[in-house]
């Protein structure tokens, strides 16, 4: 059983989460406080699992709140409570990079039954409730025969990322070890709401060489740049005049989000196939599952991140437990291949992105 916490300034929050806890036989509710200062002094004494923190409560917020329980408990896990505004989207990716878990966007709260609620709140909680989110383990190699991988080298003209849970971070730690002079496009899908991904793009940007943004209709890609999918927008690339470009749309959510990274890893197998180099970052369920088998079927090559670095391991131990995963690597080694895999691609084969794009 998981011991929740929860802290919120709002009354109504406060019981709408209690009703819903106690339905749920794997979540416990261990106590409440209605400000940063009460929080601070209750929680040490209730010893919960996880915390949800609101972001915007008066006096000590949310950001302070966090760090004083991440150096009380630095394995503690916390998911913050946002409203889906300016302030709210980029407080709570300064509190994911600080050591928040997940955020959970609260504005509609009040327009939820609680069997809305539950789907909402509580499947995302329990993602971190003794690792139920995770698949069934079985058997996985950790690489392909190393041939094949060598031979992949010397086709990718494209990267391609996937995450959820724990991805911001991820992102992060990935995106500042990739030098500006990257030879290879770098197209994202994280799941997040709109707002959000744009203060993750302007966040990813600051901390990266390699220009970060988030996507627009209609832009052609190219090397040493990354993109974002935007919330609520699926994306896919495709030829068109004069190169690749982005293409947006709001085709109905696929696993449950939208942007999808199927969505997205199906229109990379159709138009790079074995040129694509696919990378899929922790996160909850099984996003790109389905996207993988499509690269892997067009002769892509596929990265997924280990368990033991991933917050949540489902979407890449769902394709790890596939048989899909060229390669399943621990977070810090991600980016060392990726940078190996682009620069000797690019030493033993004329740029045919490039030529693509017309450059």
């Amino acid at each position: 059983m998981t011991r929740v916490f929860v802290v919120d300034d709002s009354a109504f929050i406060r019981k709408a989460l209690a009703r819903v806890l106690a339905r749920e036989p794997e979540l416990r509710l261990v106590g409440e406080a209605a400000s940063g200062i009460e929080a601070v002094q209750k929680i040490p004494e209730a010893d919960p699992d996880l915390v949800t923190l609101d972001i915007a409560m008066p006096g000590m917020d949310g950001q302070q709140v966090l760090r004083a329980l991440l150096r009380w408990k630095p394995d503690l896990k916390v998911v913050m409570l946002s409203a889906h505004t300016r302030e709210g989207a980029e407080a709570t990716i300064e509190a994911l990079a600080s050591g928040a878990v997940d955020f959970i966007d609260k504005t509609s709260f009040n327009l939820m039954d609680l069997d809305t609620m539950r789907r909402e709140v509580i499947e995302k909680l329990k993602a971190f409730s003794n690792g139920k989110a995770q698949p069934a383990k079985r058997p996985v190699q950790s690489s392909v025969d190393r041939s094949a991988i060598q031979a992949a080298v010397a086709r990718c003209e494209l990267c391609v990322i996937g995450a959820s849970t724990g991805g911001p971070v991820a992102l992060q730690r990935i995106l500042e070890r990739i030098p500006a002079r990257f030879p290879m496009p770098i197209v994202v899908v994280q799941h997040m709401p709109p707002i959000f991904t744009r203060y993750l793009a302007d966040r990813l940007n600051s901390k990266s060489r390699v220009e970060v943004s988030e996507a627009e209709d209609g832009e052609f890609i190219g090397p040493g740049r990354a993109w974002l999918a935007p919330g609520n927008f699926h994306m896919v690339l495709a030829p068109s005049a004069g190169g690749v470009r982005i293409q947006l749309h709001q085709g109905p959510p696929e696993n449950s989000c939208r942007p999808a990274a199927d969505v997205l890893f199906r229109s990379i197998a159709e138009h790079y196939g074995t040129a694509a180099m696919v990378v899929v970052l922790t996160g909850m369920g099984q996003d790109g599952l389905r996207g993988c088998e499509a690269i892997h079927e067009a002769g892509g090559s596929i990265i997924v991140q280990d368990e033991a670095t991933s917050v949540v391991w489902g979407m890449p131990g769902a394709i790890a437990a596939a048989g899909l995963a060229d390669q399943v690597l621990p977070l810090h080694r991600i980016a060392n291949e990726l940078n190996r895999v682009a620069f000797l691609g690019a030493n033993r084969v004329a740029p045919t992105l490039a030529n693509r794009i017309g450059q």
